[in-house]
């Protein structure tokens, strides 16, 4: 069986949301998406997740939800995180840590697909190896799961492709968050897993990671704190599309996706669900 698996670039604040809202419905249908994979780390004012939004976005379509670094920034998703099935902090965080560290979704086809996220340890907060923790993974999601997605949210892109390359022929895709720019090197490896090494973000382009150009300009020059509001303009979705035969779990085709906001949309760039947007510097 042929499974179509789509993963969403980071989801920044509002306008990536409202993009998502309308276009997801209708990319799944059109692409005969079977599975929705989608990083809500920045979905709540561009930082954390609320419960509110993380229903919005399974409302949406998402059915696969994963979180980075931010992913205790709003406290208030952890009792979420501890009860649904579909959300996932980084796997190599502490045992102790809330949440879950893989999660599975069973398609309307009948194939399941199961999903890890990987933080890296370049320029990151410190976490436990990642390549220990895929390999004890491994065993148990092979027999859960008939196509395994592993997310890299990492800093630097030499260890997302390392990544790909240590998980040629035991995974189906190995993609890349985080740093919120897509690049170009889509491709399948060897043994047939595809690998990209980051997919990109979903909200405004006009910006700094969808951040306001001129606050981030201003921070960078003159060392000041200055609060990194979201952006308005330019909002687009960043994704790939992964075809995964569900016999052989290779993968047979990658390919990215940006779908551009038709219009300007509104200039609302928080809402209630968003909770108290950060001031403080950061991304």
């Amino acid at each position: 069986m042929k499974v179509n698996v789509m993963c969403i670039g980071d989801v920044v604040g509002r306008p990536g949301r409202r993009i998502l809202s309308y276009k997801l419905p209708r990319l799944v249908e059109e692409l005969e998406v079977d599975c929705v994979i989608a990083n809500a780390e920045n979905a709540a004012g561009g930082s954390g997740l609320t419960p509110q939004i993380y229903d919005k976005l399974c409302k949406y379509g998402v059915h696969l939800v994963t979180l980075g670094d931010h992913c205790y920034r709003k406290r208030d998703i952890i009792p979420t995180l501890e009860t649904q099935k579909n959300i996932i902090r980084p796997a190599n965080l502490s045992a102790y840590s809330a949440g879950k560290d893989a999660a599975i979704y069973q398609t309307s086809r009948g194939a399941t697909v199961g999903v890890v996220t990987l933080i890296g340890r370049i320029y990151m907060k410190p976490a436990d190896c990642p390549y220990a923790k895929i390999d004890a993974l491994l065993p148990r999601l092979r027999n859960e799961a008939d196509i395994l997605f592993v997310e890299v949210h990492a800093e630097a892109t030499s260890e997302k492709v390392a990544m790909g390359y240590y998980l040629d022929g035991k995974v189906s895709c190995v993609f890349g968050t985080h740093t919120h720019v897509m690049t170009a090197d889509e491709r399948i490896t060897a043994k047939g897993t595809a690998c990209i090494t980051d997919i990109g973000m979903t909200g405004a382009h006009d910006s700094v990671l969808g951040r306001n150009a001129e606050s981030v300009v201003k921070a960078f020059r003159t060392q000041m704190p200055f609060p990194f509001d979201i952006a308005a303009n330019d909002v687009r979705i960043n994704a790939i599309l992964v075809t995964v035969d569900s016999h052989t779990k290779k993968a047979e085709h990658i390919r990215r996706l940006v779908i551009c906001e038709e219009s300007d949309g509104d200039t609302l760039v928080y809402d209630s669900d968003d909770g108290r947007p950060d001031i403080c510097n950061g991304f």
